[in-house]
């Protein structure tokens, strides 16, 4: 594909990962149709080749692809009502959070204007967008992924689709996203104990990006205990964990750090442990998850 047949795409929604996604496509050569709400924001993708739709419809009717990047479903579907009627036909491409219900609900809507719909997930920052190493993740009928991954391709090398189930992106986005949260708590939980002592936060980040690495490489491992519903060969015992929580929370209180983010871990380790887990692994931490606990 040359320059000049790249195929026309529609950014819709231009936050900082909106901007990002169109800058992407026009660094890939695609004739790129813009529109955001407040419409001032589109103007530094205007310098850079694109065309600034003036209202939602003219945006979708210049382009058979339509790339969205709002807050949430129902943002999406709000921007895009007053262009329903211009979206038989067209390719609707979701990149927004939340949950698989909210996916299957935009989806049957898309389909009821005419429209195809692929939704999907961008696993990196606004800055990485268009590398050759970044995720994105797509989710619905193989077949218009198909015709489209080209395009999409300009805003990642690691493109993937998981299945023509429309929620999947969805889905491992929640699964895969609630990971960070907690990691990053984590971080700034010992960034609180590391400068409580005086000592700079940037100090422990070669120690962090190791440990991180070490969490990364034993992954499959957990993965596959999961999968086969055996833990009973530990290298990281349930009761190992609970044994180090006292000790966690003395030295959070010697620093005057608040461990209050650790209980709801620390009661699933506690309840793992009166479930008969504490000689198992720690992924047997799943089987405690699948039970959500009742109030009494």
């Amino acid at each position: 594909m040359t320059g000049d047949d790249r195929a026309p795409v529609t950014v819709v929604g231009l936050g900082s990962m909106g901007r990002a996604l169109a800058e992407a496509f026009l660094a890939a050569g695609h004739p790129t149709t813009v529109w955001n709400r407040t419409a001032g924001r589109a103007a530094p993708l205007v310098d850079r080749g694109a065309r600034r739709a003036a209202t939602v419809e003219d945006a979708v009717r210049a382009s058979p692809l339509v790339v969205t990047c709002l807050s949430t479903y129902d943002a999406t579907r709000q921007a895009l009502e007053p262009a329903a009627a211009a979206l038989a036909g067209r390719t609707v491409v979701t990149l927004n959070s939340g949950g698989p219900h909210d996916a299957r609900e935009t989806a049957a809507w898309a389909s009821a204007h005419g429209a195809r719909f692929l939704d999907g997930a961008v696993k990196n920052v606004p800055q990485a967008v268009g590398g050759p190493d970044t995720l994105l993740y797509y989710s619905g009928d193989r077949a218009v992924f198909d015709e489209h991954e080209a395009t999409l391709r300009a805003l990642g090398g690691d493109t993937v689709h998981l299945g023509d189930e429309v929620d999947l992106a969805a889905l491992y986005e929640s699964a895969v996203g609630s990971t960070l949260l907690p990691a990053l708590v984590g971080f700034f939980h010992g960034a609180a104990l590391i400068t409580a002592r005086g000592l700079p936060a940037r100090s422990m980040v070669p120690y962090s990006i190791k440990w991180f690495e070490m969490i990364s490489s034993i992954l499959p491992a957990l993965a596959d205990e999961i999968d086969a519903g055996d833990y009973g060969e530990p290298f990281s015992a349930v009761g190992l964990f609970d044994g180090a929580l006292a000790d966690e929370q003395r030295v959070a209180e010697e620093a005057g750090v608040d461990a209050d983010w650790m209980e709801p871990m620390y009661r699933l380790v506690r309840r793992a442990v009166e479930e008969g887990h504490a000689d198992h692994n720690i992924s047997a931490l799943v089987e405690v998850l699948r039970k959500p606990e009742r109030a009494e």
